[in-house]
């Protein structure tokens, strides 16, 4: 009987990037996974507090526009549906329910923060992360945690930086895909 095994790929994606996009092919390469689930965050707890973000249907339809078409990615909006805060182990366990194996992929600079995630321990015995290459990461896995590195180059880009450059095609098509463009660039909330 064969395993099934599946990568998950979280994160609020305000907007989604090349750099995003960069890594879910890459993880499809590895050949580690039946398929990929891609969640959008519909509460981020962690973002939240310091930022303002878009609308979680938002986030979710830019989503669906940049990761879609890209092999093994299915974009989910479970944690969209869920009621409260988006936590990690939530949607792991939800995932455990129906796959044998979740492995979370994550980029390199979010390992500084992972024991700190809600229910951390838990989160540590479930699953293994696969770990992308980010700029401004250490790279260093916390004590406890199985992990492996998710080879690419790393894409030093992030929503953070696009939020703050002029909302025009000229600009992100640097920086989204193409079919991201006219949902962000048109949102006035």
């Amino acid at each position: 009987m064969t395993r099934a095994r599946l990568g998950l790929f979280g994160g609020t994606f305000d907007p989604p990037h090349f750099g995003h996009v960069a890594a879910l092919r890459a993880a499809a390469a590895t050949g580690r996974f039946d398929r990929i689930e891609v969640t959008v965050a519909g509460n981020p707890y962690l973002k939240r507090a310091t930022t303002e973000i878009h609308p979680a249907t938002l986030r979710f339809a830019m989503a669906e526009a940049a990761f879609g078409g890209l092999a093994l990615v299915e974009v989910s909006d479970r944690e969209i549906r869920r009621e409260g805060p988006s936590y990690t182990i939530d949607t792991v366990r939800e995932l455990l329910e129906t796959c044998d194996e979740v492995d979370v992929i994550m980029g390199a600079d979010l390992l500084e923060q992972i024991d700190s995630w809600h229910e951390a321990s838990e989160l540590r015995a479930l699953v293994q992360l696969g770990v992308v290459p980010r700029p401004g990461g250490s790279g260093r896995v916390p004590p406890g945690w199985r992990a492996y590195e998710i080879e690419m180059e790393p894409v030093d880009l992030s929503s953070s930086f696009i939020r703050e450059v002029a909302k025009t095609p000229e600009n992100l098509r640097n920086f989204v895909p193409e079919d991201v463009i006219p949902l962000y660039e048109g949102f006035r909330g």
